[in-house]
């Protein structure tokens, strides 16, 4: 049985607040693992993000949608913990 995740094991997104309803697999079934954003036709839509460039991303889109930055921190302090970057795909 696969896994079930209810955030982008690339970005930590929720995937419930995906506009698209999740990233794409190459059979264009969605993606139950990673959002939009990070995935699209079964690849990642940035390949050689690292997890700390990921974080760095992370927490300005934060800023932007109006969260305060000394919160950005803490919502992406487990992105390196996610399965996109620990156990690679």
């Amino acid at each position: 049985m696969d896994a079930v995740y209810k955030n982008c094991q690339s970005c930590g997104m929720p995937l419930a607040r995906d506009e698209q309803g999740g990233g794409t697999e190459k059979s264009g079934a969605k993606s139950k693992v990673y959002c939009s954003h990070c995935y699209e036709n079964g690849e990642f839509t940035q390949p050689d993000l690292t997890a700390e460039q990921m974080k760095d991303r992370v927490k300005q889109k934060l800023v932007e949608f109006g969260f305060p930055r000394f919160l950005t921190g803490l919502f992406t302090r487990n992105i390196p913990k996610l399965k996109r970057w620990s156990s690679g795909k």
